[in-house]
């Protein structure tokens, strides 16, 4: 026999409606949500969660949209985001846009299709070009990128700084020619482009900038370009880990030691940074990304809750790992 609401009800000690609203992750006594996530366990209640989004605006979904799954600065801060939403009885569906625009516009329209209650996006620069989307119904919590002057809460690394902080870590390290690889199609990649090609200016430092498509290939041909001109940097830096990974494999194919020939720097501080170049590692800077996860989906959950509060922007500091 199938089971229904009222019998979670019953078996819980309280009525239907108490039910629907721990169900639905409105805010309720603790006590009382451990009561109804219990007698649901013991009642093998299971929600007609297409019924439920007939009959709400909204349904208890969270939407992230990430640009790369496979950086695991987004697979960390997707854990944290999701362990955050649980916690409050929402689900999460995660999808991956590749830096692609048309993919990101094909997620958000499903997020719409699906009802969510709220979307959190790391947005390509196209996307961020275009503010139409910001005027949907439901709300939007930026993260990893901001978009200038837009009403919408975000949370963020402080980029333009970090990159600074590594030309003049590198600097400090006696390194005078530098060059850096960033994403093209990314906001982030902007931002940190920028405040490297700053840092190396006023230090009066010969440095390149180069904008990297977000492809297969790419950071390897924009590095072989560099290694063959007429003066090769003696240090480079990456916006991210899975480009860092990308430059190195290249620089070994090339017989380039890591750092007896070339530095390397740049963010996200993975595992195997650690046993680059006879164990000495890779100097990275350290994202704080379960702050960065957790942080928007706070932002995300109070904007439901207080959907007329002003909006807000957290920038959060990153830490220089310092090594090789």
């Amino acid at each position: 026999m199938a089971v229904g609401i009222k019998d979670v009800a019953r078996v819980a000690g309280v009525s239907a409606a108490t039910v629907s609203r721990v169900l639905a992750g409105k805010a309720v006594d603790a006590a009382m949500q451990e009561r109804v996530h219990q007698a649901v366990k013991e009642t093998g209640y299971r929600p007609n969660l297409a019924a439920r989004r007939l009959r709400s605006r909204h349904s208890n979904v969270i939407g992230l949209i990430v640009a790369d799954i496979r950086n695991p600065f987004f697979t960390a801060v997707s854990r944290s985001i999701e362990s955050v939403a649980a916690a409050r009885g929402m689900q999460v569906i995660l999808c991956n846009t590749d830096e692609d625009p048309e993919k990101e516009a094909m997620y958000l329209d499903l997020m719409h299709q699906e009802r969510a209650a709220g979307v959190i996006l790391a947005p390509s620069r196209q996307r961020v070009a275009k503010r139409d989307w910001l005027a949907g119904e439901r709300p939007v919590v930026l993260i990893d990128r901001a978009i200038p002057g837009a009403d919408c809460d975000c949370v963020l690394l402080d980029n333009e700084r970090m990159a600074a902080v590594l030309v003049e870590h590198l600097h400090g390290r006696g390194h005078r020619r530098m060059a850096g690889l960033f994403g093209a199609q990314s906001m982030t990649g902007h931002e940190r482009r920028a405040g490297f090609e700053r840092a190396a200016a006023a230090l009066g430092l010969e440095a390149q900038a180069l904008a990297v498509p977000h492809s297969a290939g790419e950071a390897e041909r924009a590095l072989s370009a560099l290694l063959s001109g007429p003066q090769r940097p003696d240090a480079l830096v990456a916006s991210n880990g899975v480009m860092l990974l990308h430059i190195l494999r290249a620089l070994r194919a090339q017989g380039l030691s890591v750092p007896d020939d070339i530095a390397l720097a740049g963010f996200d501080n993975n595992d195997w940074m650690d046993f680059v170049g006879n164990g000495s590692g890779i100097s990275v800077i350290e994202q704080p990304v379960e702050e960065i996860g957790r942080t928007a989906m706070t932002m995300l959950l109070d904007r439901l809750d207080h959907p007329e509060s002003p909006t807000r922007k957290v920038v959060l500091a990153g830490k220089l790992v310092a090594r090789g």
